[in-house]
């Protein structure tokens, strides 16, 4: 895939490489999954044949991560929890609410620190965040500084990996598909957990 998408954007005026960088990135974070890491990369690989440059493709991508990752952040700090509690939002269930409050009490702002190191869960976390009304400009700082660490990374790798783009891409699919297992593993202890409560429950009450 990124070997496809290299070839579509080397023909491309710089600018509109930048853009694209930038509308990716934002893309990713509020409709996820799309392949705004790799695209970053290739952003990282035409870094090395001086297509572009590492400070200008660094700002747009970070950019582009905050203002979607803050985007859902204020649509879920505008959602009335009252709403979400009448189960009217069926995506978002009274329980589910109730964990992130309680995780994002106690952990918010270093999920918010960490949220760009997990693939699959980014629009998860910035939206509960919003739910769980965390500070604005604190979770805006936080979040920068998680982009701008991740896609740092993933540029360098690309400019480092330009001429093997095949093994950046097998790095970051096994990276992206371990992490989302792993997520799924954690939800569905939850929800096993959830349950089996449940039914122990209604057992004593029976």
């Amino acid at each position: 895939m990124i070997e496809n998408i290299l070839d579509l954007f080397s023909n491309l005026n710089p600018v509109w490489i930048y853009f694209a960088l930038f509308l990716f990135a934002f893309i990713e974070n509020v409709f996820p999954p799309s392949p705004s890491d790799l695209v970053v990369i290739v952003g990282g690989s035409l870094i090395a044949t001086d297509s572009l440059h590492f400070v200008p493709t660094l700002l747009f991508t970070t950019a582009g991560s905050v203002l979607g990752f803050m985007s859902l952040f204020f649509i879920g700090s505008q959602l009335d929890k009252k709403i979400v509690r009448a189960g009217k939002i069926k995506f978002i269930s009274v329980k589910g609410l109730e964990n992130a409050e309680n995780w994002f009490g106690k952990y918010g702002y270093i999920i918010i620190l960490a949220n760009r190191f997990l693939p699959g869960t980014r629009s998860i976390i910035s939206l509960f965040a919003g739910l769980s009304e965390l500070k604005f400009k604190k979770t805006t700082l936080l979040a920068t500084i998680s982009a701008l660490f991740w896609n740092s990374i993933v540029i360098y790798l690309g400019f480092i990996f330009g001429r093997n783009i095949h093994k950046v891409d097998n790095y970051i699919s096994t990276y992206s598909r371990l992490i989302l297992v792993v997520t799924i593993f954690i939800a569905a202890v939850f929800v096993v957990r959830y349950l089996f409560k449940k039914r122990k429950k209604n057992k004593i009450e029976f």
